[in-house]
């Protein structure tokens, strides 16, 4: 199976290509925030260096959430009209499990990924390997920083963060039990190889119309629009967005 793997949920940009299991060509820019600039030429660079067309590719596979909404909604946004144009298979998988994955199936610590989502807030699941399957334990969440760390702390076990440090993580990881590790820095950005591997054993969305970011929070157009709208609901509001 020839699978392209498209990452832009979070400050790094990446893109790889994979045909089973194997991994042909990569890039990553992890830079100020550019992507809906730099994706598309990153692919097509790609496509050249291995000499394939897209009409070769048998899936696209993208991190769909959560994180920076436009970077969110650039890659999904790409993807699908890739799969769309192609009539290939789409498959969406948690940007935070992607991150996991970066923690050896041999670990049985809970791993806990996470994303700095601003004003003393992250993006954060827990996930655990089984019988060489990730697993998520708790589901993907907005939610305080306090608030989650006071929560690892609770844990009897074995916990892995994966993420990169902010100042405020900092000082309250620095507090945290010695059950409570960090994954060292070089293993902080999500790999689009670890995504082709995660997509593949995933099956394609149905249709690619009702495929949506998976953001965890409202954007910001959205509160002001139910601020404007007090007692409406808005169905559908992130495709039209």
């Amino acid at each position: 199976m020839k699978i392209l793997a498209i990452d832009t949920s979070n400050h790094p940009m990446s893109v790889a290509l994979v045909e089973d299991e194997q991994l042909l060509a990569t890039t990553t820019l992890n830079m100020v925030r550019n992507h809906s600039i730099y994706l598309m030429p990153a692919i097509s660079k790609l496509f050249e260096l291995v000499q394939w067309q897209p009409t070769d590719i048998d899936r696209v596979v993208v991190a769909q959430g959560p994180g920076s909404y436009t970077g969110v909604r650039i890659a999904v946004t790409t993807a699908k009209v890739l799969a769309d144009t192609e009539k290939i298979d789409l498959v969406g998988v948690s940007s935070l499990a992607v991150l996991a994955r970066n923690v050896v199936p041999t670990s049985s610590a809970i791993i806990v990924p996470f994303f700095d989502a601003r004003r003393g807030n992250v993006f954060a699941g827990a996930y655990q390997w089984e019988n060489g399957k990730l697993v998520n334990k708790i589901e993907d969440q907005h939610l305080g920083i306090d608030v989650l760390l006071e929560q690892l702390a609770k844990l009897g076990q074995q916990v892995v963060l994966a993420g990169q440090m902010t100042d405020k993580i900092q000082v309250k990881y620095d507090q945290l039990p010695a059950n409570v590790t960090l994954l060292p820095r070089a293993y902080s950005i999500p790999s689009t190889y670890q995504l082709a591997l995660a997509g593949k054993m995933k099956e394609p969305v149905k249709e690619i119309d009702p495929f949506v970011p998976h953001y965890l929070r409202i954007t910001e157009a959205e509160a002001n629009w139910q601020k404007l709208h007090p007692g409406e609901k808005r169905k559908n509001y992130v495709r039209e967005v």
